[in-house]
């Protein structure tokens, strides 16, 4: 209780040290004279004048002045705006004066009317303390560079810096006895508001004993208790970087140890199955929210449901992730919905060969500060595939958000989609290949929800909770055509599984140097399915059952997890999680550590540990078949499990340029493998699994991940990553062999310009583009012999990855302009993906015309042409 006061009075004397100084300044200030006689001056040294001989601060916009100009000036005790009105003497220019802020911009002084196209924004804002989430009042916010404009926060942590012009740029907040915070490449339009969410390191020493310099904390976590294996995901990088495609997933392709797949938005980290990822929203574990997820390879799908319009600041994980995160072997991107606008009302209509998107957001009472975010979207898809593809979708989602004074604050949220897909048999005078007689129809629904509360119990100590539900239903038919007219159900799956979830953990931050996140999560699941799939479509046969369960079960988990300030130099992370499957009554136990040690201010060395765990797909586990003569199942399958070890080395070389370099090694085990055969389920890209496993199988990968990275300097910014690695396994056969994503090595180059342009220099353009060298996934080789018999392409498991295709080398580009209007604002967009289509792979089809296996080139170029209205 003593602290707590001493900490209020200590606040009312600096708010009160802030005012007085501000009065004083600006009566001292509006009484001095300026003195510059008989000189030839720039524009620029005048101005530094009448800031050294006044103290006043003077703003303005480098491009919008010339400010090597050459000026004589005469001037005697002078005072501001006699000084002025001889500088600016040509009337193409206009001042105010708004306490000791002098604020230059383009127009004439006369009548102000060029003032209204000057095109300007607010930036608003809470700051926060990073680990106990209080608000920080009287923290100084301030933009860099180009404009003296600033702000300080409120009792609450809130800000807002009125009558910023349009344009991009870094944003320094800093308070004593907190790290100083520098966030990066703020882009200001005419259309929308900027809000941002920021959150300071509090300094655990006396600010005598070291010299603070700013933090550019852009590829750290959102996450305060993850010290390592991770970074942010901004979504405005998202709609700008050109492997983005307004998709988390296909950003993150970009980055060091992840590879993509050509054609969906599945990514490989580090060598393993896109299938070991994990999605979370909201702090809760979802499906894959991803239109046709898992259809063309499991762990992917075709274009994120997860709308940038909703999407706040997120975190992606690529190894040795906290304790709270469990379930997942290899990373997780762990999403969240920013807050809607609680003071203003913004919308947004994006029509494009993708789909059209709207989006709102503003108040629902301007006096309690709440708000609501909602986006909605559909399919327009034929456009850009001329109706060959016939994939329709739909995707919602939305936020309410609703603070109060002393129940805490509630969010309510939610996201649903709708997937359709029709293909019908081709006319039997063009049949060649099987696929060619057969008609599909896929139905897929996705619907995630729920309510959470945030209640301080002090100001250092918050509780989080949450009430959610997630249901998936997946319907897929597939009927073949016969020679003789008839036809033959070759596939039925059904599958639909509804699941709630109550999540809750107290955060408690002990100290400056401690703290530490408890919490549990409580997951009812609930399912129905239905796995019919014939066992050879080549020969036609009937449907056979693979799995079928109904029912109800339970999963467990908890963790604790602490971070701990050793000293000024070194940071450690300690922590706990455990699960438990009431299906089979199997559960686990996992560590976690992590070590920071900063010997310098701009370098930075980590190491980390951490034990991993992951259940299966529930339908694997209804897996039934008959084995050597008996009934067999995959009821009782284990967890699998994975040790991550990483070491990484950061080098912050300038503010705005970053080196990263991560040797890694994992060690995965318990892995489901079908005995005697080299299958396991570390390779299977199936929608549907037909074997019985065992728990003997393991793996092992290991490589050196690499990243130089320029934020964004005067508009341009660059990213270069390189990976080598190995991917290897062992099956059933207890034979180590390749992965199928043992692509050996990963380059990456991205880089992009952004220009400011029209004639008040308002308008904005950017080109993005990307190249990237991967080498090839690996495949297995065809079994001719058995493919001529059973009249479809079969592979030789004898031999399992040991083939290799060709190295991908292809790229992204991106082109977007946007027009600043008045609020509103313009904005067309070019994006593709694939532009080369060189992607390396290539797949195999049985024609049954001349009974030969034909290879067919994959390609697997994506274009979108986009307009966007923001208003």
């Amino acid at each position: 209780m003593d602290r707590i006061k001493s900490r209020r009075f200590y606040r009312i004397i600096v708010f009160l040290s802030l005012v007085f100084h501000s009065f004083v300044s600006i009566a001292q200030n509006k009484g001095k004279t300026i003195s510059i006689q008989n000189k030839s001056i720039s524009v620029k040294e005048a101005l530094a004048a009448i800031e050294r001989q006044t103290g006043y601060s003077i703003a303005y916009e480098q491009a919008a002045l010339d400010l090597n100009k050459m000026v004589r000036l005469s001037l005697k005790e002078a005072d501001v705006d006699q000084a002025l009105a001889e500088i600016l003497k040509d009337g193409q220019y206009t001042y105010r004066i708004k306490g000791y802020h002098i604020i230059l911009s383009p127009g004439k002084y006369a009548g102000r009317q060029k003032e209204t196209n000057r095109f300007v924004q607010s930036i608003r804002g809470v700051v926060t303390d990073s680990k106990s989430n209080t608000p920080i009042e009287y923290a100084t916010v301030s933009i860099l560079g180009k404009l003296s404009l600033g702000a300080v926060t409120d009792s609450l942590g809130c800000f807002h810096m009125k009558e910023v012009p349009v344009g991009r740029y870094d944003i320094q907040i800093s308070y004593m006895g907190y790290n100083t915070h520098i966030v990066n490449e703020v882009l200001v339009t005419s259309s929308k508001e900027i809000q941002l969410d920021i959150s300071l390191n509090e300094n655990i020493h006396l600010l005598s004993e070291i010299v603070v310099h700013p933090e550019v904390k852009k590829s750290e976590t959102v996450n305060p208790m993850a010290i390592t294996g991770g970074r942010m995901i901004s979504m405005e990088e998202a709609s700008r970087f050109a492997n983005g495609f307004d998709d988390p997933a296909r950003l993150s392709s970009a980055f060091a140890g992840v590879a993509g797949e050509v054609g969906t938005n599945a990514v490989a980290i580090r060598g393993n199955s896109p299938q070991y990822t994990q999605w979370r929203l909201e702090g809760v574990e979802i499906p894959n929210p991803t239109h046709f997820a898992d259809l063309s390879g499991l762990g992917g799908g075709f274009l994120s449901a997860l709308s940038t319009q909703v999407i706040g600041n997120s975190d992606f994980y690529n190894g040795a992730f906290p304790a709270e995160y469990n379930n997942a072997l290899s990373g997780v991107f762990d999403m969240h919905m920013r807050n809607g606008n609680n003071r203003e009302y913004e919308h947004a209509f994006q029509v494009g060969l993708m789909g059209i998107d709207l989006a709102s957001e503003g108040p629902i009472n301007k006096k309690q500060g709440s708000s609501y975010l909602f986006n909605y979207r559909f399919s327009t898809t034929s456009l850009a595939t001329n109706g060959s593809a016939n994939l329709k979708y739909q995707d919602v989602s939305f936020k309410l958000h609703f603070p109060t004074s002393k129940a805490g604050t509630f969010s309510i949220w939610g996201l649903g989609l709708i997937d359709r897909n029709k293909a019908d048999a081709e006319d039997p005078s063009d049949w060649e290949t099987q696929a060619d007689r057969q008609s599909a129809r896929n139905n897929l629904e996705k619907l995630v929800g729920g309510i959470t509360h945030t209640y301080f119990l002090d100001r250092n100590t918050y509780l989080r909770s949450s009430l959610s539900a997630t249901y998936s239903k997946d319907h897929i038919l597939a009927d073949q055509q016969i020679p003789d007219g008839n036809s033959v159900h070759v596939g039925d799956i059904q599958n639909r599984k509804w699941d709630i979830l109550f999540n809750a953990y107290i955060n408690k931050k002990f100290s400056r140097a401690h703290t530490n996140r408890t919490g549990i999560t409580i997951t009812g699941l609930n399912y129905d399915l239905d796995y019919k799939i014939s066992p050879n479509f080549g020969l036609n046969k009937p449907m056979e059952q693979l799995s079928k369960g109904k029912g109800k079960s339970m999963v467990l988990s908890a963790f604790s997890s602490s971070v701990i300030d050793i000293n000024r130099r070194i940071t450690v992370s300690l922590g706990i999680t455990s699960s438990y499957f009431a299906l089979n009554n199997n559960w686990s136990l996992e560590l976690r550590a992590a070590l920071k040690w900063k010997p310098a201010a701009r370098h930075s060395f980590s190491l980390a540990y951490g034990l991993h765990s992951r259940r299966e797909r529930l339908d694997y586990y209804f897996v039934e078949r008959n084995v050597e003569g008996q009934s067999a199942s995959n009821k009782y399958l284990d967890f699998s499990y994975a040790h991550h070890a990483g070491l990484s080395y950061d080098w912050t070389v300038k503010p705005n340029l970053h080196v990263k370099i991560e040797p890694y090694y994992q060690y995965l085990y318990n892995i489901p493998v079908e005995d005697h055969t080299s299958f396991s389920l570390i390779n299977l890209q199936d929608f549907y699994l037909d074997r019985v496993l065992t728990n003997n199988g393991s793996g092992k990968n290991y490589g050196v991940d690499v990243t130089l990275e320029q934020y964004m300097t005067n508009g341009f910014y660059y990213m270069l990553t390189g990976s080598l690695f190995k991917s290897k396994y062992k099956g059933g056969d207890n034979i180590w062999r390749n992965t199928r994503m043992d692509r050996g090595f990963l380059l990456n180059v991205l880089a992009g310009k952004e220009w400011m342009v029209g004639k008040q220099k308002q308008n904005m353009f950017n080109i993005n583009v990307r190249l990237f060298f991967h080498g090839g996934d690996r495949y297995t080789p065809v079994d001719e012999e058995r493919s001529n018999e059973e009249q479809d392409v079969l592979f030789d498991e004898t031999k399992a990855f040991s083939r290799k295709f060709s190295p991908v080398l292809n790229g992204d580009v991106s082109l977007n302009y946007r027009i600043n209007k008045r609020k509103l604002s313009h904005e067309f967009s070019l994006k593709m993906l694939n532009v080369g289509m060189c992607t390396g792979m290539h797949y195999y089809e049985y024609n049954e015309k001349t009974n030969k296996i034909k290879r067919e080139k994959g390609t697997g170029l994506i274009p979108n042409i986009s307009y966007k209205l923001y208003f």
